[in-house]
C-alpha cells in the first residue's frame, strides 16, 4: 500500500484537492481549538485547514509522498503541521497527548483495524473528540455505477455502522452516527455520489 499511495501522490495535482472535507470541516468549527491527530492523512488538505483554525495539527500516513504535499500545501497556507510517515504503531504518539482525532477516509486494512481504533482512542483525553467520515459497505454499489467517486473496491475495507459501534461505543458516547449518501467533490478521486457513515464522538470520563 505504501507504493500505492506514494504513486498516487506523486504528481504536482493534489488529488483530493486542497480544500478540506466539508463534513470535518463543519463540526470542527463547532469547538474550541487544541491539539489535533490525522490519520492516514495523504496530502495534508484537512490538517492545513485546521492549522488555519489555530488547531495544532499532526499528521501521519504511511507515504512519504503524501507528506511532502501536506508541507507543501502548509507552507502555501503559511502554517505549520507536523507529520509522521510510517505505521500508526511505531510513531511514538503518547496516550492522552491530543484533544481530538480526525478519521476522514482512514481505511486502515482490516487485520490492523480495531487495534489502530483502540490505539488512536487511547490517544485521546478525557472529553476528546472523533471527527470521522469514511466511505461505507454500501459505497460498493455507487462504484460500479461511478468508478469517479472513489473508495476502497474490497467490501472488508468498508465500514458498517455495528463495525463503527463495536469498534468506538465502549469508550465514546456518540454526539451523532449516521449513514448517508452524499455528492463528493474532492479532487479527481472523490467526484459524485457516493454512500459513506459520519460520526463525531465525545471520549467518555
Amino acid at each position: 500500500m505504501k507504493e500505492f499511495w506514494d504513486d498516487r501522490f506523486s504528481s504536482d495535482e493534489y488529488v483530493y484537492g486542497e480544500e478540506p472535507n466539508q463534513y470535518f470541516k463543519s463540526r470542527l468549527m463547532q469547538f474550541d481549538p487544541g491539539e489535533i491527530l490525522f490519520a492516514a492523512e495523504g496530502e495534508g488538505r484537512n490538517a492545513v485547514f485546521a492549522a488555519k483554525e489555530y488547531w495544532k495539527a499532526d499528521a501521519f500516513d504511511v507515504s512519504k509522498e503524501g507528506k511532502k504535499k501536506a508541507k507543501k500545501l502548509a507552507e502555501k497556507n503559511h502554517v505549520e503541521i507536523e507529520y509522521k510517515v510510517g505505521d500508526l504503531p511505531q510513531l511514538g504518539y503518547e496516550k492522552e497527548q491530543f484533544d481530538a482525532v480526525a478519521l476522514i477516509f482512514a481505511h486502515f486494512p482490516v487485520d490492523v483495524r480495531s487495534e489502530y481504533h483502540r490505539l488512536l482512542a487511547s490517544y485521546l483525553r478525557r472529553d476528546g473528540l472523533i471527527f470521522f467520515e469514511g466511505f461505507s459497505k454500501k459505497n460498493v454499489a455507487y462504484q460500479k455505477e461511478n468508478p469517479n467517486v472513489g473508495g476502497p473496491e474490497d467490501e472488508a475495507l468498508l465500514f458498517s455502522l455495528e463495525e463503527i459501534e463495536k469498534d468506538f461505543s465502549k469508550d465514546f458516547d456518540f454526539l451523532e452516527l449516521y449513514e448517508a449518501e452524499v455528492d463528493l467533490n474532492e479532487g479527481r478521486f472523490h467526484q459524485g455520489l457516493g454512500a459513506v457513515i459520519r460520526f463525531v464522538a465525545k471520549k467518555k470520563r
